[in-house]
């Protein structure tokens, strides 16, 4: 009894930040703040899950070629928002899924290894939901591909008929990490035939009535394990907001 109090006492308290609906543009600031507080020490490692209002094109950072019509999209009267992210990786379209985001640091080993280490959480999330997931096998070849979830390479999740779900991307400063990920829910398939064209638009066959947080919750409850973490439930501040809107 005695090692198991200590262990939950050397337990890491990580910061959960509630699900949170925004533009694209402020979510990846939220992201980038996240990083640099990380960085210089005033902030502890943070989980988050949010969504995209509107629906958004992320492209990766490194990312200079794609349609020009996709700055004119528009669905069910919304137009679609054109953002880039912090991390590489090619576009990922933001409709009917749930982005994680981890920013922590001390993990070693090479970037794949890293992603492994990660997605561990995700993996096991899932599978305390009935869905078995593994890796994707494609090489090098995605970089002629603009659409993330038009392949999966080894640090992707893809479901056991080899359905991309979850599609990742990383950036590392030093020791510290961000990690995102897109995982595909309830994807709109017209609108992704119209963004990336027909042979992207695949259906995704998940078990029914599951909602957004049975989803979060799993995924959290494998993170605590994973990571050997505790959790403590903070929303961003008002002058946290004043700080992230200032980037």
């Amino acid at each position: 009894m005695l090692n198991s109090i200590e262990n939950f006492h050397s337990q890491q308290v990580w910061r959960l930040i509630p699900l949170l609906d925004a533009a694209g543009d402020v979510q990846m600031a939220i992201d980038r703040w996240l990083l640099e507080q990380h960085q210089s020490g005033q902030h502890p490692p943070t989980l988050r899950f949010y969504t995209w209002s509107p629906p958004a094109i992320s492209l990766g950072y490194h990312q200079r070629q794609y349609p020009e019509f996709w700055t004119n999209l528009l669905w069910r009267g919304q137009k679609l928002d054109l953002v880039r992210r912090p991390t590489g990786g090619r576009a990922v379209l933001h409709q009917g899924d749930l982005t994680y985001a981890v920013i922590t640091s001390g993990i070693s080993g090479s970037r794949l290894e890293i992603y492994a280490k990660i997605c561990e959480f995700l993996i096991q999330g899932w599978r305390s939901l009935g869905v078995e997931l593994g890796y994707g096998t494609t090489g090098r070849g995605y970089i002629h591909n603009p659409n993330c979830f038009g392949t999966a390479t080894g640090a992707d999740l893809v479901l056991s008929d080899g359905t991309k779900l979850i599609g990742s991307a990383q950036l590392r400063r030093g020791e510290v990490i961000l990690q995102h990920g897109s995982i595909r829910l309830e994807p709109d398939i017209e609108l992704f035939s119209q963004v990336f064209g027909e042979a992207s638009a695949t259906s995704v066959q998940l078990p029914v009535n599951l909602d957004l947080d049975q989803i979060m919750n799993a995924l959290t409850n494998a993170a605590c394990d994973c990571f050997a973490m505790q959790i403590n439930v903070q929303p961003l501040s008002q002058s946290e907001w004043e700080e992230v809107l200032a980037i």
